[in-house]
């Protein structure tokens, strides 16, 4: 539509509105999909998607509104959106521990004595576990030997039932061997990942550095 036919229609558009009605309420200027220019007071349910410039008394844009949109607008825009949140965060995040590490550390030096004591801890402690492990390993043998005389344990006929105390004491030993061993892998992942987070900070601080 030619530009001098736009001004007639919204000329007309403001003719037709009372003054004191178009300054209190909105004038809206908005193109169909024909390319179709069309002012009003309220938005048709039509055009309802339609995104539209907001006019004053004067028929001068002052702002601009976006259309509804689809369900699966909105399901792209907040995906969009979630996305854009995670990548601040974990920019926030990265920005956060390379304070903490400047902050922290010196030299690399520093680092690698921080890692090395704790490396230390955790071997310590897997040391600990695996004397309990042995110990309650070798009590487990000596409980057997002493039920074999004893169903189920027994293949003699005749063997009476195991007492009571003998079964109690046997499955009491093989939870805390299972509850050891548990005990055993965690700490040995706890090693693992540590000299891992470890090597990356070494790295990262070196960056950091300048090399």
């Amino acid at each position: 539509m030619h530009a001098r036919s736009v001004a007639y229609l919204l000329a007309l558009a403001l003719a037709t509105v009372p003054a004191s009605f178009a300054l209190a309420q909105k004038l809206y200027r908005w193109v169909d999909n024909d390319g179709v220019v069309h002012f009003g007071d309220h938005i048709p349910p039509e055009f309802a998607r339609t995104d539209r410039v907001i006019l004053n008394q004067h028929g001068i844009a002052v702002g601009f509104e976006e259309g509804e949109i689809t369900a699966e607008e909105q399901a792209e825009l907040d995906r969009l959106q979630a996305e854009a949140e995670e990548e601040a965060r974990i920019k926030a995040d990265v920005a956060r521990r390379d304070r903490m590490l400047l902050d922290t550390y010196l030299s690399v030096a520093d680092i690698e004595d921080l890692r090395d004591r704790r490396l230390e801890l955790l071997d310590s402690q897997i040391k600990v576990t695996e004397l309990y492990l042995t110990n309650l390993r070798k009590r487990l043998i000596s409980l057997q030997a002493e039920a074999s005389d004893y169903k189920p344990y027994s293949a003699n006929p005749e063997a009476g039932d195991i007492p009571e105390f003998l079964a109690l004491d046997i499955s009491r030993t093989l939870a805390s061997i299972n509850l050891y061993e548990q005990t055993l892998a965690r700490t040995r992942d706890d090693q693992e990942g540590l000299r891992s987070a470890f090597e990356l900070d070494i790295e990262r601080f070196r960056v950091l550095k300048g090399g």
